[in-house]
């Protein structure tokens, strides 16, 4: 910690004396005061665009707060290690030995009783196989057991999650949109009557459930919803009338979360808005119908399709979180739902990884296995550190979630974007491995690839996520800059804020010290690599400063660099991920130890060169100007709606 005196004299040698102290925080912070909208709106834009635009705009501007996220505290330059280290270990005895029951029953039901290839055929999950799963508990995992269900755990869930994708990914979400997305909300957000009523049933398999809030107008915007709800005359039921598209189990399910517009009024001034409201529907409401299966690239098992409602009565004990709160709901949904999918893409990289190396140690070529041939084996490291990093990160955040912290969002829709990434990786990999026969359907593989495509899609698109990291990590560094310059204004009474910030600054930039040590909390063999993450962490925090200052409010427009900072963000949470998981097996003394650690280190150092890779370009002005060129370039195509240039041939 530093001295007051060091304080002081951090400060003056920056500025005049009559300034010490605040003026050269306060100068840097400038960019608090410009955080606080966006840019103007045209004036074409709609009445509801303009709503959305100033909600953004009060977002940006909200107050400090303080938060054990690891990622959050990424943007504030600062490594805040309380759900980072240690590596999650939240299974007590009775859990582990649920686990270990469940577990060899799972697989035998996922590697016996199912059949992907004849699912993926049919477009459709037999009903056999349906039962098996509605006997293994599989429709309720972690509804409670007084409630009908399993009772799992996130991380318990999580271990069959990554079973079932390793297996089906179809089954996977025709599962998975049920109980993760489907009734989640009333697992979450309902209220004991509504638990009491629709869970057991659900958790049973009896009726399976869907999630409804995609419209052909709404897809990442869920603010443009077009499907409204109004209260009857008498004031007992909400009459829904719209459609949804693209919604899984939607023409099986027999209960909707469904998210619609309705009126709100505003009690203190009397000022009726639209907000969005959560409602839970039963298809027997009537007026519910739906369209034929969607025919789709991958998952087809799964049903997909269009959900319609003519003005279906619904109940008002039926709204679920809240009249005007179904926002709130949606995103807690989705947040709450997205871990699983990071284990699920863990278990299918297992299983293609498991593919790939039992092709490449048998087969044989020039005289020797290819096994053997530096290509074959880059492939395979890679492969290999892209699955640790992926299946360390899910279990990183279901651990965290299950030791009740509530701000996991930023590392959940990490987890979500780097495992439908690194599972695309994975597979591509060892398809290419495995040459033509991986190319052929019998071997499964080719399944595989068409199913992953939609992960980079649904539950939020991995470029709208992208933007959600860098903006909800700006948001939070901005309030805590807003904080620092009300400080500065009177430095006497608020002298702990502005120490701790000049503390941070100077530490890092005068060599007094470290900004950032993970040396006490990594296995020895791991400190280097802990270096170079800390050393990563204190340049991002700076980065981020400096497009605050540079860009201000508009830094929201700004998704050229915003792609950048999120992209770090993502490598520098994967490297905690398995320093922190690595440590644990170091300590624990695995057979896997050394093998691990192999795959951190390398990891790591990539990780590095990469991220400073995506600094850097944030201040190059190449890299700028590049940018600008590739708008204008994107811009002529739009266009012309077509490639602006012709062919080389002329004809």
């Amino acid at each position: 910690m530093l001295q007051a005196g060091q304080v002081i004299r951090v400060c003056a040698s920056a500025v005049p004396k009559s300034q010490q102290l605040c003026a050269p925080i306060a100068q840097e912070l400038a960019v608090a005061t410009r955080l606080q909208s966006t840019q103007a709106a045209p004036a074409q834009q709609s009445a509801a665009a303009l709503e959305r635009q100033k909600k953004k705009e009060r977002q940006m501007a909200k107050k400090a707060v303080h938060s054990k996220s690891f990622a959050q505290n990424l943007f504030r330059g600062m490594i805040e290690p309380e759900q980072a280290f240690p590596y999650p270990q939240v299974l007590n005895e009775d859990q582990f030995e649920t686990l270990q029951m469940l577990v060899p029953i799972a697989e035998r039901v996922m590697g016996e009783q199912n059949d992907p290839l004849k699912n993926d055929e049919l477009e459709t999950v037999p009903e056999e196989t349906v039962q098996n799963l509605r006997e293994l508990g599989a429709f309720g995992l972690q509804v409670p057991e007084d409630l009908g269900g399993v009772g799992l755990t996130n991380t318990q869930y999580a271990r069959l999650t990554e079973i079932v994708g390793g297996n089906d990914l179809g089954v996977g979400i025709f599962i998975g949109a049920h109980q993760s997305i489907g009734f989640k909300g009333i697992l979450l957000a309902g209220t004991p009557e509504q638990k009491e009523k629709y869970l057991p049933a659900l958790a049973a398999g009896e009726n399976l459930a869907a999630f409804a809030l995609t419209e052909p107008s709404s897809g990442s915007d869920a603010g443009s919803i077009k499907t409204r709800a109004e209260l009857s005359p008498d004031g007992k039921h909400w009459i829904m009338n719209g459609g949804k598209i693209w919604i899984s189990n939607g023409g099986i399910a027999e209960i909707f979360t469904v998210f619609a517009k309705t009126p709100v009024t505003d009690e203190a001034t009397g000022t009726t808005t639209e907000k969005v409201t959560a409602f839970i529907v039963e298809r027997a409401f009537g007026g519910v119908t739906n369209g034929p299966p969607e025919k789709k690239m991958g998952i087809k098992c799964s049903n997909t399709a269009e959900v319609y409602f003519e003005n279906t009565p619904i109940p008002v004990e039926n709204v679920l979180g809240g009249v005007g709160n179904g926002f709130k709901v949606a995103m807690a949904i989705l947040n709450n739902g997205r871990f699983g999918m990071g284990a699920a893409l863990s278990g299918t990289m297992r299983t293609v990884i498991t593919k790939a190396a039992e092709h490449a140690t048998q087969r044989q070529q020039f005289g020797a296995r290819i096994d053997g041939y530096g290509a074959i084996q880059e492939k395979i490291a890679r492969m290999s550190m892209t699955h640790y990093a992926t299946e360390s990160m899910a279990y990183m955040v279901s651990g965290t979630m299950d030791r009740g912290y509530e701000d996991y969002q930023l590392e959940a829709a990490i987890s979500k974007i780097f495992a439908s990434e690194a599972a695309w990786f994975v597979t591509d990999e060892g398809i290419q491995i495995l040459g033509g026969n991986g190319y052929m359907k019998a071997l499964g593989l080719e399944k595989v690839m068409r199913d992953l495509r939609i992960f980079r899609i649904f539950e939020g698109t991995n470029d709208i996520l992208r933007l959600f990291v860098a903006l909800t990590g700006i948001q939070y560094a901005g309030g805590h800059l807003r904080e620092l310059q009300k400080a500065v204004k009177d430095p006497i009474s608020n002298f702990g804020v502005v120490l701790g910030e000049v503390s941070k600054r100077a530490k890092g930039g005068l060599g007094i010290g470290p900004g950032n040590s993970l040396a006490d909390k990594v296995h020895p063999n791991l400190v280097d690599s802990a270096a170079l993450v800390c050393k990563s962490v204190d340049q991002f925090g700076g980065a981020v400063e400096k497009l605050l200052i540079k860009h201000g409010k508009h830094i929201v427009n700004e998704q050229f660099l915003l792609n950048r900072l999120a992209n770090a963000t993502i490598d520098i949470y994967a490297s905690v991920c398995v320093l922190s998981r690595c440590t644990k097996t170091l300590n624990e003394g695995l057979p896997s130890a050394q093998h691990e650690e192999q795959m951190t280190k390398v990891w790591c150092s990539e990780a590095h060169t990469r991220i400073q890779q995506n600094l850097d370009i944030l201040k190059n002005p190449v890299a700028l100007s590049n940018f600008k060129t590739m708008a204008d370039i994107s811009k002529g195509v739009c266009e012309q709606v077509a490639p602006v240039q012709g062919n080389p041939l002329g004809v």
